[in-house]
C-alpha cells in the first residue's frame, strides 16, 4: 500500500502568535514540507485546486513543478484538478510538463470538485456540472492515447488533427478519477478502468464499500482485469507523538475550517465531542499516533475490500509548521512500516 499527503494549501495562523502568514511565508512552508515527504520516504504529495480567498492552490502544477525541483523519489500529483472547468489539453501539456521535470512521477487525478466558485470565475453553467466532466474527461484520455486527436463535443471546439505536446516520460501518464459519494461517479471510472480515488471527510469510511463494489463491478462488466484496478483513500488527519497531542493539535484548525464552510453549506456547527467521535476507530478522521493511525489504516482497508493507498489531507488553518514537519516525518518513519 502506498502512503501519502494532500495539501489545499489553507491560509495559516500561527497558533503561538496569532499571525496569518504571507502567502509567500505559506508557499515556502508548503515546499518545505514536501521535501520532509520525500525524505521520510512517503509515496506521494498531492495539490488540491480552489478558487477561494483562503486557499493558495488555483494552480496546482505550478506548486508541484516547484516541488519536483527539490525532490528525488516522491510522486507528485492533483488533489483534484477540477477538470469540468479547465481545457483538457492545457491540463495534459501542463502534467506531461511536470512530468518531465521531476522525472516521470507526476499524476493526475480528476474531478468535479466540491466548490462551485470556478464556474462563473471561467464563464461555465453549473447545470452542466456533470456533462462537462463527462465530456472533458473523454478528450483527456484520447489526448493520453494519441498526440494528435479527431474530437468533438458540446463544451469544446473540436479538435481535427492538431497535436498535443510535449508528451511525458511515462508511457501513460496515469489519470485517477476522484469521487464523493455519486454511485454514477463510481461506475464511470470502472467502466472506464481508470483508478479511483475516494474523498471520505465524515462519517464512516466502511459505508463506501458497497459503491467501492460496484466500482468494481462495473470495471468487470467493461472486460478490464481486477488486478489492473486501484482504489485510494483520500482522509483528513495528523500524527504527532501521542494521540491526545495529534487531537489537541488538529481541533481548532478543522473547527474553523470545516465550521466556515458549513455555514455556507448549512451544516450543523462543529462540536469537540463530534470531532472525537469522527477521529475514533470507525471515523473518518485519521488523527493519533503513529500506532493508532497504522491500526485505522489497516482496518479501513480490509473494510473496504483492500485499498492500494491512502492520503492524509493534512491542511489545518491553525497548526504550527513543525507540528506539520513532524507529522509528515512520523507518517514516513513509523506509520507506513507499521502498516506495511
Amino acid at each position: 500500500m502506498q502512503i501519502g499527503i494532500d495539501s489545499f494549501v489553507s491560509t495559516v495562523t500561527d497558533p503561538d502568535t496569532g499571525v496569518t502568514l504571507r502567502p509567500d511565508e505559506r508557499m515556502a512552508n508548503l515546499l518545505e514540507e514536501v521535501e520532509q515527504a520525500d525524505r521520510s520516504g512517503l509515496d506521494t504529495f498531492g495539490v488540491g485546486e480552489h478558487h477561494r480567498e483562503d486557499f493558495l492552490d488555483s494552480a496546482p502544477s505550478l506548486i508541484l513543478a516547484a516541488a519536483a525541483a527539490r525532490t528525488e523519489q516522491i510522486r507528485l500529483n492533483s488533489a483534484v484538478t477540477v477538470l469540468s472547468a479547465a481545457d483538457p489539453v492545457r491540463v495534459f501539456q501542463q502534467f506531461a510538463t511536470l512530468d518531465l521535470l521531476s522525472g516521470g512521477r507526476a499524476e493526475l487525478v480528476v474531478g468535479r470538485g466540491s466548490f462551485t466558485e470556478a464556474f462563473p470565475l471561467f464563464g461555465l453553467a453549473l447545470e452542466d456540472y456533470d456533462t462537462l466532466f463527462a465530456e472533458k474527461l473523454d478528450l483527456l484520455l484520447r489526448i493520453r492515447e494519441n498526440p494528435t486527436v479527431h474530437w468533438s463535443g458540446q463544451h469544446r471546439a473540436p479538435l481535427t488533427g492538431q497535436g498535443v505536446f510535449p508528451r511525458p516520460v511515462q508511457d501513460e501518464l496515469p489519470v485517477w478519477v476522484g469521487v464523493g459519494g455519486s454511485p454514477e461517479s463510481f461506475v464511470r471510472a470502472g467502466a472506464l478502468g481508470l483508478p479511483l480515488m475516494v474523498a471520505i471527510i465524515g462519517g464512516e469510511p466502511r459505508r463506501f464499500r458497497p459503491l467501492v463494489d460496484l466500482y468494481r463491478e462495473a470495471a468487470r462488466r467493461a472486460g478490464h482485469a481486477p488486478e489492473d484496478l486501484k482504489v485510494s483513500i483520500h482522509v483528513p488527519g495528523l500524527i504527532a507523538d501521542t494521540t491526545d497531542e495529534a487531537a489537541d493539535l488538529f481541533y481548532p484548525g478543522y473547527a474553523q475550517m470545516f465550521g466556515r464552510i458549513g455555514r455556507e453549506r448549512g451544516f450543523p456547527p462543529v462540536t469537540r465531542a463530534g470531532y472525537d467521535a469522527t477521529r475514533g476507530p470507525t471515523g473518518a478522521l485519521f488523527i493519533g499516533d503513529p500506532e493508532t493511525v497504522a491500526t485505522k489504516i489497516v482496518a479501513v482497508s480490509e473494510a473496504l475490500g483492500g485499498i492500494d493507498r491512502v492520503t492524509l489531507q493534512m491542511t489545518n488553518e491553525r497548526l504550527a509548521h513543525r507540528a506539520m514537519l513532524r507529522s509528515i516525518e512520523l507518517l514516513g518513519a513509523e506509520v507506513k512500516p507499521l502498516v506495511r
